[in-house]
């Protein structure tokens, strides 16, 4: 049986009782988290955050993570995503990194995966995650989400500007054959994502995985085959500048 069949436990729906101090919001979202069958089964299967199926659903499907990859992970606090990538390429049980995962925020250590504190967007982060993977990545993916303001076009606009962030730091790492993979919002710019990405990329297409909440706006771009960087020369600089 796969793991996109398998199901999640059944159980008896929670209500949370309201407390001093608890807004609305906050005991809609609490209710939402212990009755999603997500939390629950990712609970039972030892993952770190529910994310993890929505990365094992789009890998079941079109099936780009493989042994000996070299993968980056941005955004990878609490590590679910980099847990998948460990048990799909052989890691899992292995001290030998060749995940190399990147958060502004400490990240708890899991065999098979190294996690630095670092800002993607800094110029040397390029640089050091080669240097760390010891090559080109062969996957750069990607779950980062810009913390909500409440104000939908302001919030569509952050979670795009990763997005595009993450397309320019994914062609300073990737291998010629590469993917990627990211989170967008539906909202008429990830249209412009896609029309950059297919320069790009010989394969680019949405995907909306299962384990994607029905009501969200969330939406993954899955970019495979990476043509490789253009690579400017010192005659074509000067043809521009004439």
């Amino acid at each position: 049986m796969s793991e996109k069949k398998s199901g999640a436990p059944r159980a008896m729906k929670v209500r949370v009782k309201s407390a001093r101090g608890r807004t609305t919001s906050s005991q809609r979202w609490l209710e939402r988290q212990l009755n999603d069958p997500y939390v629950v089964r990712a609970k039972a299967e030892g993952f770190r955050s529910r994310a993890a199926f929505k990365l094992l659903e789009i890998d079941e499907k079109y099936r780009f993570l493989k042994p000996g990859q070299r993968i980056v992970d941005l955004g990878a606090a609490p590590g679910g995503w980099s847990q998948v990538a460990a048990r799909k390429i052989g890691l899992e049980r292995s001290d030998r990194a060749t995940i190399v995962g990147i958060d502004l925020l400490p990240v708890e250590p899991m065999p098979g995966a190294t996690f630095i504190e670092l800002d993607f967007l800094a110029e040397d982060a390029p640089d050091r995650l080669k240097a760390l993977l010891g090559g080109e990545a062969d996957v750069v993916m990607s779950d980062m989400a810009a913390n909500a303001t409440g104000h939908k076009k302001t919030d569509h606009l952050r979670i795009m500007g990763l997005a595009e962030a993450g397309v320019e730091f994914a062609r300073e790492v990737l291998a010629p054959g590469g993917t990627f993979l990211c989170k967008v919002l539906r909202g008429g710019t990830e249209h412009t994502l896609l029309a950059d990405l297919k320069r790009d990329f010989a394969a680019v297409r949405h995907v909306k995985p299962g384990a994607s909440r029905a009501d969200s706006a969330e939406l993954f771009v899955l970019a495979t085959g990476f043509r490789g960087r253009v690579v400017q020369t010192d005659e074509s600089a000067e043809g521009q500048g004439t």
